[in-house]
């Protein structure tokens, strides 16, 4: 895999909030409690800000208490790349988009479920689609993974 974004930086910066280019692009992190979707509970699909890939469902979202949406799982593995990350003197795996190469936020080992994942998410990397939005956003096929 080259290093080569699939976006300019100034293609960016025109169509992202400040907030939303330094995450994404520069691996920033937007503040505990007070981004878009720590306690949203809303049915729907959450996808990457830059390349619109679906990310994570609500159904495999829960409230860990860290202040960022946090998920079980993502809704495709193969859409997540793992990397090591050192930085702050700590020893992390950041989660990134693949088609997007936006910087998500990381995963631990201290979720719930079968995986025991909490992958933990930055807002400003994530657009929501509503449930009942899904196939007129062009993301229909994932609408069965909300069926009871």
């Amino acid at each position: 895999m080259d290093n080569k974004k699939p976006y300019s930086p100034e293609e960016l910066k025109a169509r992202l909030t400040p907030l939303q280019y330094r995450v994404t692009q520069e691996n920033g992190t937007e503040p505990p409690f007070q981004n878009e979707f720590w306690d949203h509970d809303e049915e729907g699909l959450y996808v990457d800000i830059v390349s619109g890939e679906p990310l994570f469902t609500s159904m495999d979202k829960f409230d860990s208490g860290c202040g960022w949406p946090s998920f079980t799982k993502p809704v495709e593995p193969d859409r997540i790349v793992e990397k090591l990350d050192t930085s702050h003197g700590m020893i992390r795996t950041e989660v990134r988009s693949k088609d997007g190469d936006s910087h998500l936020g990381h995963v631990f080992d201290d979720g719930p479920g079968p995986n025991g994942l909490r992958y933990c998410i930055n807002s400003a990397a994530l657009r929501f689609i509503p449930k009942d939005e899904l196939v007129k956003e062009g993301y229909g096929e994932y609408l069965p993974l909300f069926e009871k």
